[in-house]
């Protein structure tokens, strides 16, 4: 099979291959991995190095006598005392390769084509503002990345200009290491980084950046160093072993990749846009919905969207809107019938009114300054007969903010006191494990111990989760008390929480909190407890309250039955973009996970911890551990991550480099 036709045979596998990243952070960073067409990238990589994606050419001059005429060349220069007479290599047996290779094609190990130099270890105090740039390993990896400046003498080989090529050899096991080629301009070569001097200007540096890459699961092997922090000796880069094809050849595969990497890019483009208009289409049509006229407008429109359910409801994403959609359609009085002989919520406010001036003047609530009433502009749609808008306050008996004292960085233990964090009320149900241990010399607060029913909402959060809300389940843990960041509502016993923090998560809602949350950072929001009593709240009858709850959950379960068998798709989509590559190499691509490996244990326990709240969009980790309280154990900000163990390792140390977080102090690895 060609390489043009692998692509196009297989062009639905590798567009419809897709998987979720992590959905924490903030930004436009994509939530989503174009996985497919990783994997065809991977595969058109792999046949490059094997000499399966151009044919060959049977006038080209075989790759020994080239490799005869370096080896010359390398003696040459020994004499003329350029370089030292290293150690000679040991020959390449058989057992040492893994896959034949094309005629004229020949083995080779790096070391036999090139001198290894390591950069200059600079410390922070020869940084100046002006002078050659100083290259690290992430401005390799990150055009954007700043660079520090160095001002004084520098030996040649720690000198770099376009066209140098360089390796980097130290870092996170298969995002640090690599081969590049440098293009901007004269710079200074910094540690871990090697600058690689070849014994012949005839060799084509392109391939050789696809070649060295190519060992990359040969370096990740034989990196030596901590869990996540790796490195790979000289020794080991001049053992690589790769298939060096002949010149022209080597001309002609790095066309080749150049042409279908273009084609590999006008996939993921035309993808993205594919996703990005179903997504537009899908908003549109679940809008259509709630922005009804009345009954009979959205009879029709729920006509068009259910006509297509199966190819619109087809994503993640598609159904967190359809969640959406259902909060919003059941506090707008659209979701289940209205009964007019049910009493109205006029008359439900009355009570309500009346309750809490008896409780007023028994002494067992205070008195509040009276809100101001509603305006025409905070009521943006109209209401079914019998429903009132009001203020969440109106409804409120008394509320209670908790307390944060300094407690373990562990969940407390069975029976022991604890203190929840915003985690613990963040994601639309209560989570009692999100939990930190009083310590045992602090005397625990019982009046702000959680119970049954109640109704707990953030304070401080990031702009998509501040002031979300949830409603503790019947049979809740015990000995949990609320931290200063949650605020708890106890209501009048005539209307439910549980409607209530529906009617606060919904769409307009999350309006209103998003308009006046404030903070200095980006990343970080937070609303005043009055700010929430102001929240505008449409009230149905009590009865009806409870039967629109019924329905939400019943159809958010059904919603989540759906997204599961949606994941369950796309796991099959995922294995088989891997079985097309097996199919065509008769092995997995090297160096690349399978779609499973994220269940796989991870071996570290430490604290990670944030410089700072405000990071940038590549942040993945930083605002988990925001959400966390500002520090957490790594394996809990790592399930919460979706990530493989390498890629969460990578991203650490790509955040920590970023001062995003903290570097640990210590770290206890232990065995699965």
């Amino acid at each position: 099979m060609g390489a043009e036709q692998l692509v196009t045979d297989n062009i639905g596998l590798w567009t419809s291959a897709i998987r979720a990243k992590a959905t924490q952070g903030r930004g436009s960073n994509k939530k989503r991995e174009l996985y497919g067409i990783k994997k065809l990238r991977e595969l058109i990589l792999e046949l490059a190095v094997r000499g399966k994606l151009v044919p060959q050419d049977p006038n080209d001059e075989p790759a020994s006598e080239f490799l005869e005429r370096i080896a010359d060349a390398k003696t040459q220069l020994i004499k003329d005392k350029k370089i030292k007479k290293a150690k000679i290599l040991s020959e390449i047996k058989n057992k040492d390769v893994s896959f034949p290779l094309p005629a004229k094609w020949q083995w080779v190990k790096l070391g036999d084509l090139v001198e290894m130099y390591n950069g200059r270890a600079f410390k922070s105090s020869d940084w100046a503002t002006t002078g050659l740039p100083i290259v690290r390993i992430q401005n390799l990896n990150n055009e954007k990345a700043e660079f520090n400046y160095f001002d004084g003498d520098l030996a040649d080989h720690h000198r770099i200009d376009n066209g140098s090529f360089l390796i980097s050899w130290s870092g996170t096991p298969g995002t640090s290491f690599g081969a590049f080629i440098w293009t901007r301009g004269k710079a200074a070569l910094n540690q871990h980084i090697n600058k690689c001097v070849f014994h012949t200007d005839e060799i084509n540096l392109v391939f050789m950046r696809l070649a060295v890459n190519g060992c990359m699961n040969h370096f990740i092997e034989m990196a030596q160093g901590a869990v996540g922090l790796k490195h790979v000796t000289i020794g080991t880069l001049n053992n690589a072993i790769f298939g060096f094809p002949p010149l022209s050849e080597q001309e002609r595969i790095v066309a080749k990749v150049d042409e279908l990497m273009g084609l590999c890019d006008q996939l993921e483009q035309h993808t993205e846009a594919g996703i990005e208009a179903h997504q537009v289409l899908v908003e549109t049509l679940l809008e259509s919905l709630t922005n009804a006229k009345d009954d009979i407008d959205l009879s029709e429109n729920w006509g068009r969207l259910s006509e297509h359910f199966d190819t619109l409801i087809t994503t993640d994403f598609a159904v967190e809107q359809l969640k959406k959609a259902i909060l919003q359609l059941a506090v707008m009085g659209k979701l289940v019938p209205q009964d007019p002989a049910q009493e109205p919520a006029s008359e439900l406010l009355k009570r309500i009114v009346a309750d809490k001036k008896q409780l007023i003047n028994e002494g067992k609530i205070r008195t509040t300054t009276p809100l101001p009433e509603i305006t025409v502009e905070e009521k943006p749609y109209s209401l079914p007969k019998g429903w009132e808008w009001c203020r969440i306050d109106t409804l409120t008996k008394y509320s209670e903010a908790g307390w944060s004292p300094k407690c373990h960085d562990f969940a407390r233990e069975k029976n022991a006191w604890g203190v929840l964090k915003i985690s613990a009320v963040t994601w639309g149900e209560f989570k009692p494990q999100e939990n930190k241990r009083l310590p045992d010399n602090l005397e625990p607060r019982p009046e702000l111990e959680v119970r049954e029913n109640d109704f707990l909402i953030s304070r401080a959060n990031t702009p998509e989760l501040v002031a979300r809300s949830v409603v503790v389940p019947f049979g809740t843990e015990t000995k949990l008390m609320m931290s200063d960041k949650i605020i708890r509502f106890t209501f009048s016993e005539h209307v439910s929480p549980s409607y209530l923090s529906l009617a606060n998560n919904s769409q307009c809602s999350r309006a209103y909190y998003a308009r006046i949350a404030g903070g200095t950072s980006s990343s970080m929001k937070n609303v005043s407890r009055h700010q929430i009593q102001m929240l505008a709240i449409a009230l149905p009858p009590l009865e009806e309250q409870i039967r629109i709850v019924d329905k939400v959950n019943q159809l958010l379960a059904m919603c989540d039955q759906l997204k599961a068998r949606l994941c369950e798709v796309q796991t099959t989509q995922l294995n088989l973009a891997q079985a097309v590559v097996y199919g065509v190499i008769g092995e997995p691509v090297k160096g690349t996970e399978a779609p499973e490996s994220n269940t796989n244990d991870m071996k570290i326990t430490t604290t990670l911890s944030l410089n700072h709240e405000d990071f940038e969009d590549d942040a993945i980790i930083a605002p988990i551990i925001l959400e966390l309280g500002g520090s957490a154990d790594a394996k809990d900000v790592w399930g919460k991550t979706r990530l493989s163990l390498p890629e969460f390792y990578a991203q650490l140390k790509l955040e920590i480099d970023a001062l995003y977080i903290k570097k640990p102090a210590s770290a206890e690895f232990k065995e699965a």
